[in-house]
């Protein structure tokens, strides 16, 4: 499984859909407590759930990981894991996935400096507090050092989207064919 985990606005979104468009990829569905986002369709972007039904479901074992997230719960599915399936997931998210599957996943860690995120976050319509209250937070959430395993760093501020999305698809088969 491709796995991308990277802080706000650190181009895993993008970069999927250009992996799931091109190259047939499907993309992993997680489960979430959040609100929905505008544009967001429940059952395409992720399965929103009630706090009730996500704490029901992590009970009963359904999830492979599960974190905590902004405030909100976050999960993927044992049943929706497989090889062509991207899935985007924070540090702990990775690290479980790791445990468990070991070299079933191929993890990338996407990094992109504060400013180009900020600009990020500003064109996709985020509110300003809400802007600084991620950088803050990401700043020690999704510090390299608190991954246990990372297949590959990609910085995604030097190149184009579909160029990044190119380069990690090629890695990740070059790196599943070994």
């Amino acid at each position: 499984m491709l796995v991308m985990a990277g802080a706000s606005a650190s181009g895993k979104t993008e970069i999927a859909k250009i992996i799931i468009q091109k190259y047939g990829f499907k993309k992993m569905i997680t489960y979430t407590t959040r609100n929905k986002r505008d544009g967001e369709c429940k059952g395409i972007d992720y399965h929103f759930i009630s706090l009730e039904s996500f704490l029901e479901l992590k009970k009963n074992d359904f999830f492979i990981e599960t974190t905590l997230y902004n405030g909100n719960y976050y999960g993927t599915a044992f049943q929706d894991t497989s090889f062509d399936k991207v899935l985007i997931v924070d540090t702990n998210g990775a690290n479980i996935l790791y445990e468990c599957l070991k070299s079933k996943v191929t993890i990338f860690f996407l990094e992109a400096p504060d400013d180009i995120r900020r600009d990020r976050m500003r064109k996709r319509g985020d509110q300003e507090e809400d802007i600084e209250h991620r950088i803050h937070e990401d700043a020690t959430y999704f510090l390299k050092e608190n991954l246990h395993h990372i297949d590959y760093i990609i910085a995604t501020h030097h190149e184009g989207l579909e160029s990044l999305a190119d380069r990690i698809y090629k890695l990740y088969i070059n790196y599943v064919v070994k």
